[in-house]
């Protein structure tokens, strides 16, 4: 493996997942720019040392992605907050999106950019464009319910 084969796919996952946690940063969430960064790169480390070693022995590069599916799902799980109303959970958009960081360093690391690169504006036009929309509707939802109506639980 040589310094050219892994700059494009390194470089790309760090600034991809960067877009994705600079949109977090700025919303003030708890895993922002550099959590997103890292999360991406890591996933494209991963997937381009197990690829050099797939071209030496015969290793399924799928059971790679898979772990990392499933392994950053508690690095996600960790920013997801239950507060003490019924129903109230915190966290779970910030870590959608670190799990989408992950998929982001995965498909860069197999030289997947097109995907990578419409995946994080699809995600800044998630996260961005229907901030709005959902605050009208939590707007509404709150007029809606009257403080103390048994209805609310």
């Amino acid at each position: 493996m040589s310094y050219s084969s892994v700059w494009l796919p390194t470089v790309a996952a760090v600034l991809l997942g960067g877009l994705i946690g600079i949109e977090r940063q700025m919303s003030g969430h708890s895993a922002g720019l550099r959590t997103h960064m890292l999360v991406s790169l890591a996933s494209a480390m991963f997937v381009l040392a197990c690829s050099e070693l797939t071209s030496q022995l015969p290793l399924d590069l799928t059971r790679v992605v898979q772990g990392i599916a499933a392994g950053v799902g508690f690095i996600g799980a960790g920013t997801i907050l239950k507060a003490d109303r019924k129903h109230e959970v915190f966290g779970l958009t910030t870590a959608s999106t670190i799990w989408l960081s992950a998929a982001i360093g995965t498909a860069c690391g197999l030289g997947e950019y097109p995907l990578a690169i419409t995946s994080v504006l699809l995600t800044i036009v998630v996260l961005v464009g229907l901030r709005p929309i959902e605050e009208r509707l939590l707007n509404q939802r709150k007029r809606v319910q009257k403080p103390g109506d048994p209805t609310n639980d």
